[in-house]
């Protein structure tokens, strides 16, 4: 064989073994790309199924009674002949600790998120960061135990009330609400081009004039979303509630009443429920579902809309 027909049938090899590994290469991303699809519908899916079985189970007992007697009735007696199903203490009781959670978790939450991205050294925001981001890993029952061993006797001795009342549970939460509001909103701040404050400092604005009036106005979007995806953990949570709140089946006047949630009421009562019992039990998971899902998408459009103005400013 000469010389020209060894380097063809060398060059023609080397040839077919690059096809045959780009195809196998190929072959194995299609592969990769189809698991972690799958993986994705399966997500989605879930979520699909737990949304119908909710539903299903929730919506014929509230046809049944009538929307409005079911979500604005103070009357819940569902072991009585005939029995009462009303939620509107719940839904007042999980408002009212939502919004006192929300009140300390965002002054603090977003005094964290200034302090850190606009006055700290990197060396001290190494140190308070991460143990800000700590809180987001304690177990909810911690938090409740903590709430019943030191804040309950603590508010019982000095502000009155049984102690088990919607502000213990309004710390509780909004110092558990505290790591998203903190990192979502020091994510937002940090996302200002530093041009804004850089042009506030040239014109003769303070540090302080700078933060309020050009970073905290620039981030907003990003800090409403912060405050939002919080709400969304404050109504969602049941353990630390359950601990501290009172469950008490009445409408709160005060913030030193007890109250029962909505999340709470349906932790304490599935384990002995039956027929319309649990169905109501079901419903009202659909009532907590809905507000859950209603603030996460205005969350989301927050974010949206603060994504579309980024790109129109470039």
């Amino acid at each position: 064989m000469s010389v020209a027909a060894q380097t063809t049938a060398s060059l023609d090899g080397r040839l077919a073994g690059s096809d045959l590994a780009s195809r196998s290469r190929f072959d194995f991303e299609r592969l990769i790309g189809a698991v972690l699809m799958l993986l994705a519908f399966s997500a989605l899916t879930g979520l699909t199924v737990i949304t119908a079985f909710i539903f299903k189970e929730g919506l014929p007992i509230i046809a049944k009674i009538g929307f409005g007697r079911f979500i604005f009735s103070s009357e819940w007696y569902p072991l009585e002949k005939p029995p009462a199903f009303g939620i509107f203490p719940m839904i007042v009781g999980s408002l009212a600790v939502t919004l006192g959670a929300m009140v300390i978790g965002v002054v603090f939450g977003l005094g964290c998120a200034i302090l850190l991205t606009q006055f700290c050294s990197p060396r001290v925001v190494s140190i308070i960061k991460p143990a800000i981001e700590l809180l987001a890993g304690i177990p909810s029952v911690v938090y409740g135990f903590i709430g019943v061993a030191i804040l309950v006797p603590a508010i019982r001795d000095h502000l009155g009330g049984p102690g088990l009342s919607v502000l213990a549970c309004s710390i509780v939460l909004g110092i558990m609400c505290l790591p998203t509001v903190t990192s979502i909103s020091v994510d937002a701040l940090q996302s200002v081009p530093r041009t804004y404050a850089e042009g506030s400092i040239a014109l003769g604005a303070t540090e302080w004039q700078t933060t309020y009036m050009v970073m905290l106005r620039a981030a907003r979007p990003g800090i409403v979303a912060a405050v939002i995806l919080g709400m969304g953990r404050a109504v969602g949570e049941t353990m630390a509630v359950i601990m501290v709140a009172g469950n008490t089946l009445d409408i709160p006047r005060s913030i030193l009443d007890p109250v029962r949630t909505l999340t709470s009421n349906i932790a304490l009562e599935m384990g002995y429920a039956h027929g319309d019992h649990r169905k109501a039990l079901f419903a009202t998971g659909v009532v907590l579902f809905v507000i859950i899902m209603v603030l996460n998408s205005i969350a989301l459009a927050v974010s949206r809309r603060r994504a579309g103005r980024k790109v129109l400013a470039k």
